[in-house]
């Protein structure tokens, strides 16, 4: 009996989906000045697990409306911003960043300005991880690392 209980146990850790690790790294939020309406937050996300995941929400109190964005090219050229509905992959044992001009958190309507030094509490949503609550410092300072200027 005891062998049958221990076989459908590992019968059932083998089948189970394998859930993924998520760690955020180098995260920073950031506004265009003082008084905006709006501001952004980046990351780099990491899953350490064995299975794909998904960043498929976000949520915040330090505005209105928190969405995920990213940057696209219209016809003419010009890069506009846009909800990106779907979420963004996290590959398994790999990285997903959200970055200045790219991928990136899209607070709309601040409740108060966002404050150098001072943090954004951000609960992001995966797939398979769930939730997570981060506590994402505002660096009002940082200039972007690949040339390219954002306007948050």
């Amino acid at each position: 009996m005891k062998s049958l209980i221990l076989a459908g146990a590992a019968a059932l850790a083998f089948s189970a989906p394998a859930l993924a690790d998520i760690v955020v790294k180098d995260a920073y939020a950031r506004s265009a000045m003082a008084t905006a309406k709006t501001g952004a937050a980046f990351m780099v996300i990491e899953n350490t697990g064995a299975g794909d995941d998904r960043l498929v929400s976000v949520s915040s109190d330090a505005a209105a409306k928190v969405e995920l964005h990213t940057h696209i090219a219209d016809d003419n050229g010009v890069m506009r911003m846009t909800e990106v509905e779907e979420g963004f992959v996290i590959p398994a044992n790999g990285s997903h960043a959200l970055k200045r001009g790219g991928d990136h958190v899209m607070f709309m309507g601040l409740t108060a300005p966002f404050e150098q030094d001072k943090t954004v509490t951000v609960t992001l949503t995966f797939e398979a991880a769930g939730e997570k609550v981060v506590e994402i410092p505002v660096d009002l300072e940082r200039q972007p690392t690949h040339g390219m200027k954002h306007g948050n």
